[in-house]
């Protein structure tokens, strides 16, 4: 059984109006009241809601260049005389819902950048979106803080979320050229490395990888060895290796500095190792000691200073100085996984060794060319072509020193953000669900 209780007006002790009805529109409560909906209860709706809107559009046109949005707000902004940052709200909640629209009709001359507050915009927290469309509205709610901020609707954005890819590089210069006549190894090229926390030269930490942007051509420079000194009469100096370098628009160009040449058969070169990537050795040219160059910070070692007329200085590598593991053995390079199998690069050359030492002496490994022997005299051999390895010293009389190994620069990018455009002809692979880039001459790849 059911009873039926017909009124117009519920009122409370007071006389307020607790639920009034006229004619089809029904009020519940008063200005100022709470409506309060308990725990646990479901407010249905089967019909058409209306006034729950929660955008509440501001009087006041944005001008100044700088402005902070609060949540629920509609924004004016007025780009007439200035470009405008809109601040986006701190500490926000999932469901924040922040509008705003071009009322001047000059965000094509005058832009709107976000400043995301230490969140993030369709999942990334750079760069920011700059919208510079004439006459456009964007209408952006928070999702949580995985992916931050996400447009409900916004028109063609100048740099739309995702703007740039994460992308490794391993980037080795040329190794230097060797001394003759019982000469000096060369130093390897510098080896700069930002993959997998891998070190870079010198003891150098792992660099921080590179962000592209899409649609930007990067240029890759890929330096070429250092040519060893000439045997009698030494018309020809050794030289330093040459700079790899990856350059373009949006980022802090990446060189490594070429290998130092190893000392040299006087007077037609200084004595003492040049200063590189890694330095090279000290020429055994005469009784004292002829020291060895020095390397660069984070890229290589310094060269092995010579011992009298017994020795000449080892080249320095990527991992250790000349002379490290003894008398002229070139310094050890590098191992690196970049290309997803490990492959030893910037080795040192091994500079000349009397009678009797080792036949020939070592270079480091990575690639350094072995120094020549003074008991039967033999050339020296040249640092491998494109480990940035630094070229052996001469052996005996008439012997011309090694040249220096030319470079390399990888990059390894996820395959999902490869572009496929390269000039130069690289060596592409895959490793896992990355791309690889290799290197072995000049080139560029557009992100």
């Amino acid at each position: 059984m059911s009873s039926i209780i017909k009124v117009n007006t519920v009122q409370d002790t007071d006389g307020n109006n607790i639920i009034n009805e006229n004619a089809n529109t029904i009020t519940i409560g008063a200005s100022g009241d709470t409506i309060s909906i308990p725990a646990g209860a479901t407010l249905a709706n089967s019909g058409t809601a209306t006034g729950f809107a929660s955008i509440a559009w501001q009087s006041s046109i944005v001008t100044a260049a700088t402005h902070t949005a609060a949540a629920g707000q509609g924004l004016w902004l007025d780009t007439s005389s200035n470009a405008i940052t809109l601040t986006l709200p701190a500490s926000p909640s999932v469901g924040d819902q922040v509008i705003f629209t071009d009322y001047a009709r000059n965000w094509g001359t005058n832009a709107i950048t976000l400043n995301l507050n230490s969140e993030k915009f369709q999942g990334n927290a750079t760069p920011v979106p700059v919208y510079d469309t004439t006459g456009e509205s964007v209408d952006i709610v928070y999702s949580g803080s995985t992916k931050g901020w996400i447009p409900n609707s916004d028109g063609a954005v100048a740099f739309e979320t995702p703007q740039t890819t994460n992308t490794d590089f391993l980037v080795i210069a040329g190794g230097g050229g060797a001394g003759s006549d019982r000469g000096a190894g060369a130093g390897a090229g510098g080896y700069r490395n930002s993959f997998n926390s891998e070190t870079s030269g010198g003891g150098g930490s792992s660099e921080t990888a590179l962000q592209l942007t899409p649609g930007q051509t990067y240029t890759i420079t890929v330096g070429g060895g250092g040519v060893g000194q000439s045997a009698n009469p030494h018309s020809t100096s050794a030289t330093q290796g040459i700079s790899s370098s990856i350059s373009g628009s949006g980022i802090t160009t990446i060189t490594s500095i070429g290998g130092g040449y190893g000392g040299q058969k006087s007077p037609a070169g200084p004595k003492e190792g040049g200063a590189g990537g890694s330095g090279g050795g000290g020429h055994r040219d005469g009784p004292g000691s002829n020291a060895g160059g020095a390397g660069t910070s984070n890229q290589g070692f310094a060269g092995g200073p010579s011992n009298g007329a017994q020795v000449g200085g080892g080249g320095g590598g990527a991992a250790e100085a000349g002379n490290t593991d003894g008398g002229g053995y070139g310094g050890d390079g590098l191992s690196s996984s970049i290309t997803g199998s490990a492959v030893d690069r910037g080795g040192g050359g091994g500079g000349h060794n009397a009678s009797p030492g080792p036949n020939p002496t070592p270079g480091g490994t990575g690639g350094g060319g072995a120094g020549g022997y003074d008991g039967t005299p033999s050339g020296a051999g040249a640092g491998t072509v494109n480990k940035g390895a630094g070229g052996g010293g001469a052996g005996g009389s008439g012997q011309a020193g090694g040249a220096g190994g030319s470079g390399v620069v990888i990059l390894r990018v996820a395959t999902s953000a490869y572009s496929g455009t390269t000039t130069g002809s690289p060596t592409v692979s895959t490793s896992g669900s990355d791309t690889i880039m290799v290197f072995n001459g000049n080139g560029s790849y557009t992100a």
